[in-house]
């Protein structure tokens, strides 16, 4: 089969290595691969970002990652002018202590034709430090970068040579070296392109909690964060699970190349998980996310979240959401499983990725609060796993009962993208919400605490570390700060508009 496919778009095997997962894990034939890929980008892509750095990808079959890798290829412009694209990814193939560099062949074979390698810069990298190697057997059978080469063809209109690294090395001392070999190449000439698929084989609800863990350490940009959810996650001893990246190495390489870059930052794009394809089990999963890195100019600060377009909700789009809210709460008490909205009626917004917090409260007093502050789902998706996390999984609160239900009141906070400040002088009482972020600790107050309880600015941000963060009463003074500001409805007021 292979030898097949490889007569079809090359004379000769001198210097070309053949694809090794063409017609397994996408299609072998060109009008058919060529047909997938354009639709996926079509559905999933738009006029890409100009600052492009990185891409964080997926590497699994077409029919369940397609749709998160486009959505990351999809960042990129198609007239962008790269001089080469570094591909790293993950060994599957072989153990050893390195990175291996591809410089045995001159071109990757795909059914859509011959990509070049830039084996000069591969042998530069050889020479630069003794973590980079050549091992045949780490690239040979290896799909992980293979797979990520049709959609590069497909949207850009001119394709580069391209760099093709495997990192199997997860010693620190040696995955910092090849940081630094790669580091003066990680600039606005190249693009760089990160192959990860995520959590290996848990169930469908703990591939998603895991998920969510693991890309939030991502976009914090710290690899001491990324490594502790690893672990996090892994301590809990979660069904099923074997990792929560299995591009951790080439990822922990991306990190370490962005430290002290406060040009950088990280958006999260997409996600899904195997079982959210018609092929996948629910029970077995594969988790798949999608990350862009983006340098911004001095006017958008330095942030290392990527902030959104700013928008505003409606009165009917703030109505949509307090009702997926409320239903969402109803189906679990209930056992039901109505659709939550007319999906018709979803407008661009409601579909955004977006953070959001929903608040429930019983008698005028709180009885569930649950959010996520970084919005790597669309928001009325978002609003609806927090109303059921609010309801049912607060750690505060028994589950919500039948009993409550009818004289729930449901608050809804829509969150702007987080910005980091230098110091607690840029944070204001009242119109921003508080991240504050040291190590393994995190807590956040949304801005509407401040009126809720009357403190001061320095009574807001000590009960922040103290209660949210777990944190010294003085931990925010040399924590790191971001804030947000949120857009805050709720029945009540919406009733009334």
């Amino acid at each position: 089969m292979v030898n097949h496919l490889f007569n079809a778009f090359s004379q000769s095997t001198d210097g070309i290595r053949v694809p090794a997962v063409a017609g397994r894990f996408y299609p072998a034939n060109p009008q058919t691969l060529q047909a997938d890929v354009d639709s996926l980008l079509k559905e999933n892509g738009n006029e890409g970002d100009k600052n492009l750095q990185a891409l964080i990808v997926p590497h699994a079959g077409y029919v369940f990652s397609g749709s998160v890798a486009a959505q990351g290829f999809g960042r990129i412009r198609p007239d962008a002018v790269y001089k080469r694209i570094f591909l790293l990814g993950p060994s599957h193939q072989a153990a050893f202590d390195g990175a291996s560099v591809n410089n045995a062949f001159r071109h990757y074979a795909t059914p859509l034709g011959n990509v070049e390698v830039d084996t000069a810069t591969c042998e530069a990298l050889m020479q630069a430090d003794d973590v980079f190697c050549y091992l045949p057997e780490a690239h040979r059978k290896e799909h992980c970068l293979e797979v990520q080469l049709p959609f590069l063809q497909r949207r850009l209109r001119q394709m580069p040579p391209i760099v093709p690294i495997i990192v199997s090395t997860h010693r620190p001392e040696r995955l910092k070296k090849a940081a630094d070999a790669l580091k003066p190449y990680f600039n606005e000439e190249n693009l760089f392109v990160i192959s990860s698929d995520f959590s290996h084989y848990p169930g469908y609800e703990d591939a998603r909690y895991a998920d969510k863990v693991t890309a939030d350490a991502i976009l914090s940009g710290s690899l001491t964060e990324f490594l502790q959810a690893l672990e996090n996650n892994s301590d809990k001893q979660i069904p099923g699970l074997v990792t929560s990246a299995c591009g951790q190495c080439p990822i922990a390489v991306l990190l370490l190349m962005m430290k002290d870059c406060p040009d950088l930052c990280i958006r999260h794009l997409a996600y899904c998980n195997s079982g959210d394809s018609p092929y996948g089990e629910k029970d077995r999963v594969v988790g798949y996310h999608a990350f862009s890195i983006v340098r911004r100019t001095e006017k958008e600060g330095s942030s290392p979240y990527m902030p959104a377009k700013a928008f505003s909700l409606s009165a009917e789009e703030k109505r949509m959401l307090l009702h997926i809210a409320r239903k969402s709460i109803e189906n679990r008490l209930y056992g039901k499983s109505e659709q939550l909205c007319d999906t018709a009626r979803l407008t661009p917004i409601l579909k955004q990725n977006c953070g959001a917090f929903v608040t429930l409260r019983l008698n005028g007093k709180l009885r569930g609060c649950i959010g996520n502050l970084t919005g790597y789902r669309p928001l009325h998706q978002t609003v609806s796993n927090m109303a059921e996390a609010a309801a049912f999984e607060d750690p505060r609160f028994y589950p919500l009962t039948k009993d409550e239900f009818p004289d729930i009141h449901i608050d809804i906070s829509v969150l702007s993208p987080l910005k980091r400040i230098s110091s607690a002088d840029e944070f204001q009482l009242g119109k921003h919400g508080i991240l504050m972020i040291k190590g393994a600790h995190r807590g956040t107050f949304l801005p509407q605490v401040a009126e809720e309880t009357g403190w001061s600015k320095e009574e807001f941000l000590r009960h922040c570390a103290h209660d949210k963060a777990g944190l010294p009463w003085d931990g925010w003074r040399d924590a790191e700060l971001y804030v947000y500001e949120a857009e805050v409805f709720d029945e009540k007021s919406i009733a009334n508009e």
